[in-house]
């Protein structure tokens, strides 16, 4: 839901570059369009009730069986980007549902390259050889099941180049390092490939960019620091980027340099469902109400697995009996 309303905030986004953008779902058409009336949707939400499309893509969640209710059929979320012939080449998959790409990683994966928002929280330097080096946050606020990156771009004069990894002895590979507080989720870095150059007096082949280079470090929030079950504890966190590298031409290495910046990122509340857990702790609450969806959900799955929702429900009364037992027991 969360992810859904994100995308209409970007549509435009989308629409400027030139990309379609849809969503599937198992739901049926009658929810899909209260939803989208309700938050606004432009985009079209397709309904896969029978989870035909779902299984033909090979997302369909595995882990739940046809015996359990009404969640049969759900997919694992996650993107898939294709080009105009319907051809995969990129997709996002994660374990987790506090991690979704927003628009802006979305674009960036279908066009190949970063586009930054020049109002996004960014800090900078510029040293005296004319390098420039800036970390931004990039997709917007931070927010629970929302995955943002923090981009540190270099923009290297002509002829200057920084290095990969690996590189000999004596030689300072590039590297980035960002923190922040406790509940910020920081993955690994994510370096753009890197060129070859020859330097034929030392025989070597060295891992080096120029121009403008963008590395990618992808960060999310965790329920230590945003919950969809509680109101926000403060409204922004500090992120501390590190950058330490060293520039050279052809026949010179400058000295290594370091670089510290500090982003100043806001935190925002999500869309939330309107049932109890999530109700009145300050979040963007629904605004439509999901009881006749979930009626008509029952009663189609009822009709399309009699046996297995019996089971279904013998199921979950013999999970509370044992909660109970071990509740007693502690």
């Amino acid at each position: 839901m969360t992810q859904l309303v994100e995308l209409q905030e970007g549509y435009n986004k989308f629409q400027e570059q030139g990309i379609k953008l849809y969503a599937i779902s198992y739901d049926d058409q009658e929810v899909l369009r209260d939803f989208a009336q309700s938050y606004g949707i432009e985009y079209p939400l397709l309904s896969d009730m029978d989870s035909a499309v779902i299984k033909q893509f090979g997302i369909l969640n595995t882990q739940i069986q046809p015996g359990d209710a009404v969640l049969y059929g759900i997919p694992y979320p996650g993107t898939y980007i294709t080009d105009e012939d319907g051809v995969v080449i990129q997709k996002f998959f994660h374990d987790t549902y506090k991690r979704r790409e927003g628009p802006e990683l979305l674009i960036d994966a279908a066009l190949g390259r970063v586009v930054l928002d020049d109002s996004a929280p960014a800090a900078s330097e510029t040293d005296d050889e004319g390098i420039k080096v800036s970390a931004t946050l990039h997709g917007g606020a931070i927010k629970q099941g929302a995955q943002r990156e923090i981009i540190v771009r270099f923009e290297l004069p002509e002829g200057l180049h920084i290095y990969g990894q690996p590189v000999p002895d004596g030689m300072i590979p590039t590297t980035v390092t960002v923190s922040g507080p406790e509940g910020l989720a920081v993955e690994e870095t994510i370096f753009p490939p890197t060129e070859q150059l020859r330097l034929e007096s030392l025989d070597l082949d060295l891992p080096v960019w120029s121009g403008q280079v963008d590395i990618r470090v992808p960060i999310y929030a965790l329920s230590a620091l945003q919950s969809e079950c509680r109101p926000l504890d403060q409204d922004e966190i500090d992120i501390e980027v590190a950058v330490r590298y060293q520039a050279c031409d052809d026949n010179v290495c400058l000295l290594p340099k370091s670089e510290s910046f500090t982003i100043t990122a806001p935190l925002e509340t999500i869309h939330v469902q309107s049932i109890d857990l999530h109700m009145g702790h300050g979040q963007k609450e629904a605004t439509f109400d999901g009881t006749p969806h979930l009626r008509r959900l029952l009663i189609r799955k009822i009709r399309q697995s009699p046996l297995g929702f019996v089971r279904y429900i013998f199921k979950e009364m013999g999970l509370r009996r044992a909660a109970r037992k071990r509740a007693v027991s502690d």
